[in-house]
């Protein structure tokens, strides 16, 4: 139990500190729009091998979320989306509980199983998108 609250604390702090990241990005969007966007590295990965990375799509996955586009989001990358909705159930329910000090008990714990289907989601993105390239000559992302 005691190893259970530490693991949510820890969970909890790092998602206060994304959510504060992910403001500074919509601020960012709103004021410079997505030329920025340009700066950003090349994976290099997929320049080197021709191949997408486990993490290609990611950065298009949360534009595209920011941008209320979810399927689209999903396609990019499916872990971004996932990632969105658990942490986004994971903060409100954990909010809700620490301001009800407990008397509301909804939180979402954390469970070794969310990050083997996270695990999952990366291995099945890079094996389909590659997939595709290989055996097809399909690229899904370009």
């Amino acid at each position: 139990m005691k190893e259970e609250k530490q693991y949510d604390t820890a969970f909890y702090i790092a998602g206060l500190i994304v959510i504060a990241l992910m403001i500074a990005v919509i601020v960012v969007f709103r004021v410079f729009g997505t030329a920025w966007l340009a700066l950003l590295p090349k994976c290099y990965f997929h320049i080197v091998t021709g191949y997408y990375c486990p993490g290609c799509g990611g950065t298009r996955a949360v534009i595209s979320l920011l941008k209320g586009k979810i399927i689209k989001s999903f396609f990019y990358h499916p872990l971004v989306l996932y990632v969105a909705i658990l942490g986004g159930w994971f903060m409100i329910s954990q909010t809700i509980e620490r301001i009800s000090r407990a008397r509301i008990k909804i939180a979402l714990h954390f469970r070794i199983i969310y990050l083997w289907i996270a695990l999952i989601l990366i291995i099945a993105n890079f094996v389909i998108k590659n997939g595709a390239l290989l055996i097809l000559g399909e690229a899904l992302m370009e």
